[in-house]
C-alpha cells in the first residue's frame, strides 16, 4: 500500500513539475511569444532666436527702395508623436499619429499620421511594405526622414524588396493624387502631401564581408504634373543616378558620395546638374572625434541677382541647379539652413560649396558637445559678385537628464558678405545669428510580448 502511495506521488511530482508552460508562461524564457506590442511616446519643444539671413518677402522694398531692416523672430515650436507598433511572426504594422505647431498659433497647430503601414516579411529576406513610410536611405543626403523639421518627411508608397547576405535591394513606388474621384481635375495633381505625381525609386546596398566598407548605388524617376495651363495632365520625369561609398577602419570614417540629376522639370526644361561630397572623420578615443569633409552643388548659369526692388529676367535654357530633392537638409550645408530649406529669388539657384572641419567630445557620460566652421560660397560666377557667401560657426551641447529624457542647445553666428546680402536679402550689416533650445521627451510607455 505504501509502494502504491510512493508511486503516485513520485508520478504527480513529476507531472507537475513537468508543467511550467501553464502555469508559469510569462516567466519561461523557452516559451516562444509570437505576439509583440510597443506604445512610444514623443515630445519635443524647441525655441528658436534668429536674427537676419532669411528675407521677408511680403515687406523686401523700402520706401527708399532698399531693403527693409530686419528684426529679430523669437518662437517655440512642439511636436507631439504617439508610435504604436505590433509584430507577429511575418508581420508588423506601425501607425504615428502626430501633433505640430507653434506655440500660440491660430488654428492649435496641425494634426496628422505621420506614419502608418503594413509590412510582410518571409523567412527568405523577401518583404513587402505599403502605407505612408518615413524613409532613410544611406546618410539622407538625397532621402531622409529631415527630423530637425518638426512635420519631418514621410511618403505614401508600396516598398518592395530583400535583405539578407550583405545585400539589400529595395524599389519603391508611388502615386499621388489630390482625391479618390478627381472629376474636374482629371489626373491633375497639385499641393499634396509631396510635389510629385508618381515616384519610382531602386536602391541596392552591398556590405562587404572581409573589409568594413559598404556601398550604394541609387537610382531615382520623379514624374511632377506640368505647370503649363495648355498641358496640365502631362507629367514631366527629372531623375536622379548616383553612389555612396562608406569605409569604415579603426578609428577611421571615410564617406564619399555623387549624384547626377537629368530629364525635365515641370515647367518642361532640360535637366543637367550634380553634386559631390566627401567627409573624414577620425576618432582617436571613444570620447572625442574630429572631423572635415566638402559639399558642391552644381548652380545654374547666368543667375540673375537685380538690386533690390528691381526685376531680374534671365532666359535659361538648361538647368543647372542641383536639387537635393526629399533629404534630411538640416544635416548638412550649415545649421542655420539658408542652403537648401529656403528658396532664392525666381526658383533658381547658383549652387554651393561647403568646406567645413569640426569635432565633438563627452567630457562625461550623457554630455556631447560639438563645433564646427563652415566657409560657403556659391558655385557659379555672378557678374560683380565674389563667390564667398561667408564664414559659419557652430556651437552645440546635449545632455541626458534621464534615459528618456535630453536637454540641447545651439548657437550659430555667420560673418556675411556682399554676396550673401544680395542672395539672401540679409539687410542687417552681414551678421546673421541664430541660437535654439529643445527639450525632447520619449518614454516607452508600454511593451508587451503573448
Amino acid at each position: 500500500m505504501h509502494k502504491h502511495i510512493f508511486k503516485i506521488c513520485l508520478i504527480a511530482t513529476l507531472v507537475f513539475t513537468a508543467m511550467p508552460a501553464i502555469g508559469q508562461t510569462d516567466n519561461d524564457s523557452s516559451v516562444v511569444k509570437h505576439n509583440e506590442l510597443n506604445i512610444d511616446l514623443q515630445f519635443l519643444a524647441r525655441g528658436e532666436s534668429r536674427y537676419g539671413g532669411l528675407p521677408d518677402e511680403s515687406a523686401e522694398v523700402g520706401e527708399s527702395g532698399g531693403s527693409l531692416p530686419v528684426a529679430k523672430s523669437n518662437f517655440v515650436q512642439g511636436r507631439a508623436r504617439l508610435a504604436i507598433n505590433y509584430k507577429r511572426d511575418w508581420l508588423e504594422a506601425c501607425v504615428v499619429p502626430q501633433h505640430t505647431g507653434v506655440w500660440g498659433q491660430a488654428g492649435k497647430g496641425a494634426f496628422n499620421l505621420y506614419e502608418t503601414w503594413a509590412k510582410l516579411t518571409a523567412r527568405n529576406g523577401l518583404f513587402a511594405q505599403v502605407g505612408r513610410v518615413a524613409l532613410s536611405y544611406d546618410d539622407e543626403r538625397i532621402i531622409g526622414s529631415d527630423n530637425w523639421a518638426m512635420a519631418s518627411l514621410s511618403h505614401d508608397v508600396l516598398r518592395l524588396g530583400y535583405e539578407g547576405h550583405g545585400h539589400k535591394a529595395h524599389a519603391i513606388l508611388a502615386y499621388n493624387q489630390n482625391a479618390d474621384v478627381a472629376i474636374s481635375g482629371g489626373s491633375y495633381y497639385a499641393n499634396g502631401a509631396q510635389p510629385y505625381k508618381t515616384m519610382q525609386t531602386l536602391w541596392y546596398h552591398y556590405d562587404f564581408q572581409r573589409i568594413p566598407l559598404g556601398t550604394s548605388l541609387l537610382f531615382m524617376n520623379v514624374g511632377m504634373q506640368s505647370e503649363n495651363y495648355d498641358n496640365l495632365n502631362t507629367t514631366w520625369f527629372q531623375h536622379l543616378l548616383g553612389t555612396y561609398v562608406q569605409y569604415r577602419p579603426k578609428h577611421w570614417n571615410f564617406e564619399a558620395s555623387y549624384y547626377h540629376q537629368f530629364g525635365k522639370n515641370e515647367m518642361a526644361m532640360k535637366i543637367d546638374a550634380w553634386m559631390m561630397s566627401t567627409k573624414a572623420t577620425f576618432m582617436p578615443t571613444r570620447s572625442c572625434g574630429f572631423m572635415a569633409g566638402y559639399d558642391y552643388l552644381s548652380g545654374d548659369e547666368y543667375f540673375a541677382v537685380p538690386p533690390s526692388g528691381q526685376l531680374g529676367m534671365v532666359q535659361h535654357k538648361v538647368l543647372k541647379g542641383f536639387s537635393t530633392v526629399y533629404g534630411s537638409h538640416h544635416k548638412f550645408y550649415g545649421a542655420m539652413d539658408f542652403f537648401y530649406v529656403s528658396t532664392y529669388y525666381d526658383g533658381f539657384t547658383p549652387g554651393l560649396q561647403n568646406a567645413y572641419v569640426g569635432g565633438f567630445y563627452q567630457p562625461m557620460k550623457g554630455l556631447l558637445l560639438n563645433a564646427s566652421y563652415h566657409y560657403l560660397a556659391i558655385a557659379t560666377t555672378l557678374e560683380g559678385l565674389d563667390r564667398t557667401l561667408g564664414h559659419e560657426w557652430e556651437f552645440q551641447a546635449s545632455y541626458a537628464l534621464a534615459r528618456d529624457v535630453r536637454l540641447a542647445a545651439g548657437a550659430s553666428l555667420m560673418w556675411g558678405s556682399e554676396t550673401m546680402d544680395r542672395l539672401k536679402r540679409s539687410g542687417n550689416e552681414n551678421t546673421l545669428q541664430w541660437a535654439w533650445l529643445s527639450l525632447s521627451v520619449n518614454p516607452r510607455i508600454f511593451s508587451t510580448k503573448w
